[in-house]
């Protein structure tokens, strides 16, 4: 009867209540005579709720204690969904391999071909090109990449000319187009396109808008600064509200398609119809705030200004096989977002490849305590060589730091954090000082620092207010990529991509090598005493 409503409940669309259901039959202590069936069913309604990790430890006792399963192949297809959905692509496309030749051809084809283009890292691609040589969906995708997404350089000639070869593709329409001509001048038109809602000028909305003005202004300082080192840059600022309407009207208006830079807007749904305009007319677009690396996938001419949430993953995990070793696995803490998830997915993939394991990864809603109590219990909690915790909430911090120091000092876990934990009124200093403690914090400066109390004197005197984070970010981006049109011109993708770190004024500093498109300047922080240490 449970398993009978549990599917009725899956039909019409009620998936945590299919769970509910379906879940405990599963387990084989159940001894329920269609326990495979169930565990099957309970994934499926896991990946329509998006509970990634969950289905996949869901699918792993299927396979393993049902291996005669006769529905397996839908089994595997399933689980190289989940698999890619977490970036864990090796383990997806060598569970897509195990499907029997003649069984769910088309279906696994158009799995890994939609999947696949989220690949970005160019080690990536070609780790898996060298693990699955045959496989020609894989290898289609990779030359889609490199010539229709604009990824191709000089040096990819050798391995497109084999791709072409191996796979039978059309030499024509894989023949690299070539690169814009990036033309140097002496004067940038640069047009910055935020809500700054002026039509509304109620204090709520004024207050709810604070930071767009900060971030304007942070913007017209770094002008002033261009201009004073001989490099004349003008501003354009257009008003595209809170909603794509105001957007579109802005993009309709012909000196749009003039610019030689475009920064903008803060809203997802904006950012893809900006991002389309960018590709479409060959200008770069600069997102400011976005952590989201989705929104750069495929469009050489679109960037973010911020590392995106799955490079920052990546960034702490090679932090942590040093900073921690490899002889106990990691417990991975995150908040049901999508760019906690992607932060948690790719540090599992990237600690993995440094020989480290990751004994679960946990979603928890910090606004409920049996959740948060959950995250932090059980025996993978209590064997982690270290916990990654992967939320701002101003609840979360003291708890996690609560219950690691309950543990046993021989065997306490290290800690890796947001560095907006370093900012909660809710911790002290004895908290956030521990000796196997570190944030990962992109928005790192120094105030002491030389270059940022000069920008503060210059804010204060321009805005009469100290500046705050937004003001900081605009300053810093429009210098990197202002600096960045007078030394390569406005197409300035391959400059870039070639180009190494370069120091921030305010922040670290920003990097685009090897053609990524999001910043991969990821600082790692420690608190020692009342000082900062950067350890990365």
């Amino acid at each position: 009867m449970r398993y009978r409503a549990g599917k009725n409940q899956l039909d019409q669309g009620n998936y945590a209540a299919a769970l509910a259901q379906l879940e405990p039959l599963a387990l084989p202590t159940a001894r329920f005579s269609r326990a495979a069936d169930a565990a099957y069913l309970a994934a499926v309604a896991q990946t329509r709720l998006k509970q990634w990790p969950e289905a996949e430890q869901l699918l792993n006792l299927l396979r393993t204690e049902y291996p005669t399963y006769p529905n397996m192949p839908d089994v595997l297809l399933l689980q190289g969904q989940v698999s890619f959905e977490l970036e864990d692509y090796d383990t997806a496309l060598k569970t897509l391999t195990l499907l029997p030749a003649d069984k769910l051809v088309a279906e696994r084809e158009n799995l890994k071909a939609a999947y696949l283009t989220r690949i970005q890292d160019r080690n990536t691609w070609l780790r898996n090109l060298r693990r699955y040589p045959t496989d020609t969906t894989l290898g289609r995708a990779y030359a889609d990449r490199l010539v229709l997404g604009g990824a191709y350089t000089e040096a990819d000639r050798p391995q497109l000319d084999d791709l072409i070869t191996r796979f039978s593709l059309d030499r024509t329409r894989y023949t690299p187009r070539p690169r814009p001509v990036s033309v140097k001048k002496s004067s940038y038109n640069v047009a910055v396109l935020l809500p700054f809602e002026l039509a509304d000028p109620s204090w709520q909305t004024q207050r709810k808008n604070q930071f767009v003005t900060d971030l304007y202004a942070g913007l017209r300082l770094a002008q002033d600064s261009l201009q004073r080192a001989g490099r004349t840059i003008q501003i354009f600022a257009y008003d595209t509200g809170a909603d794509t309407l105001a957007l579109k009207q802005t993009l309709a208006l012909p000196e749009l398609a003039g610019m030689d830079l475009l920064i903008g807007p803060v809203y997802k749904s904006g950012a893809k119809l900006l991002g389309r305009f960018a590709q479409e007319h060959q200008i770069v677009c600069v997102n400011p705030l976005s952590q989201d690396g989705d929104l750069v996938l495929d469009n050489p001419w679109h960037y973010l200004y911020a590392p995106s949430a799955a490079t920052q993953g990546r960034t702490a995990a090679q932090f942590a096989a040093g900073a921690f070793g490899n002889g106990r696995p990691a417990l991975v803490l995150y908040e049901d977002g999508k760019d906690d998830a992607a932060f948690a997915a790719a540090y599992k993939a990237a600690l993995e490849e440094q020989g480290g394991k990751v004994s679960a990864l946990r979603r928890f809603n910090p606004d409920v305590d049996a959740s948060l109590a959950t995250a932090f219990a059980g025996p993978e909690f209590a064997a982690a060589g270290h916990v990654v915790v992967v939320s701002d909430d101003k609840r979360v911090g003291p708890y996690a730091l609560r219950q690691v120091q309950q543990q046993p000092a021989a065997t306490r876990p290290g800690v890796l954090a947001p560095g907006s934990w370093l900012d909660n009124p809710r911790l002290d200093v004895s908290q956030l000082n521990g000796a196997a403690t570190y944030f990962i914090h992109p928005k790192y400066y120094d105030e002491q620092s030389i270059g940022f109390r000069r920008f503060r004197s210059l804010y204060l005197q321009r805005q009469h207010l100290p500046p705050s984070v937004f003001a900081n970010q605009g300053f810093e981006l429009l210098l990197y990529f202002g600096n960045a049109l007078f030394q390569y011109g406005p197409a300035f993708q391959t400059g870039l991509a070639a180009a190494s770190q370069t120091p921030g004024a305010i922040f670290e500093g920003a990097s685009y090598l090897g053609g990524a498109h999001d910043n991969q300047v990821v600082p790692i922080i420690k608190l020692s005493g009342l000082e900062y240490q950067v350890l990365k």
